[in-house]
């Protein structure tokens, strides 16, 4: 997947909803210690910032060097190039051995995953007692009564274009394993819902769309889903391309400890 999220890399800076303060809270408050924070998948690091609020140091990977390139810098964020091929060993090594690290985070990114493998990268890492696995996901955006069957029409013809594993996002999480024990943020088959509230105009609207991998491959394959037909419709059903709307991305969480 790193090729494909390469391409879109540029626009993943500020497409990408800002996800709330009061999450990277939560979870601070559920590790008894603050020394070490992992983001995996971290693009342009936005939640690996958000972490460094709360953990001495951060790390943040990815498999995506493009993704790395436009990371955001933080005193106490490293960013760190972890390639597919990267072996397990060599991967916990390069974050500071078994056992060390008190939280790690997932944002928009689990379900790309070959998961039995980060699974058992995460019990491996995670500091025990008390280390947590946190990972979350947003799959639709709440505008208006207008506005939203638009979206939704315009989201069936994306359908075609997306990786079979992004039925995990299509499903709140709801269906994605997580064999880790709950710390009340969420569980296997119970994912909490959440808001994640933004201000956006309609050319930040846009943007978002443009970095979905859909539009990507649809693009690539000669199909462009964002024809001038198409945005004309959401421009005049968001109200104007001057108006900047208050609206919701609609987010789901797991957080869970290693069963012991």
């Amino acid at each position: 997947m790193a090729g494909l999220f390469d391409q879109q890399a540029d626009l993943y800076l500020d497409a990408r909803p800002t996800y709330p303060s009061h999450w990277y809270s939560m979870l601070a408050a559920r590790t008894p210690r603050h020394s070490l924070a992992l983001d995996v998948g971290t693009g342009n690091g936005q939640a690996a910032i958000g972490v460094a609020e709360h953990y001495d140091a951060v790390i943040g990977t990815d498999v995506s060097e493009a993704q790395l390139q436009h990371a955001i810098p933080h005193p106490k964020v490293t960013y760190l190039y972890t390639p597919s091929s990267i072996s397990d060993d060599d991967f916990i090594s390069s974050i500071g051995g078994e056992n060390s690290v008190d939280l790690i985070t997932v944002a928009q990114a689990v379900h790309w995953f070959d998961l039995p493998k980060f699974y058992s990268l995460v019990s491996r890492l995670l500091r025990r007692p008390g280390g947590i696995l946190a990972v979350w996901c947003y799959n639709d955006i709440v505008v208006s009564p207008t506005f939203d069957p638009v979206m939704k029409r315009f989201h069936d013809t994306t359908l075609p274009y997306w990786n079979p594993d992004i039925q995990y996002l299509f499903d709140g999480y709801k269906t994605l394993p997580f064999p880790f024990e709950s710390v009340g943020l969420g569980s296997e088959g119970k994912a909490l819902a959440l808001d994640i509230p933004k201000k956006l105009t309609l050319e930040g609207f846009l943007r978002m769309l443009r970095s979905w991998s859909a539009v990507v491959t649809a693009k690539d394959q000669g199909v462009d889903l964002l024809s001038e037909n198409v945005v004309k419709g959401f421009e005049s059903a968001w109200g104007g391309s001057n108006l900047v709307r208050s609206i919701a991305y609609k987010a789901f969480m797991l957080a869970g400890k290693v069963k012991l």
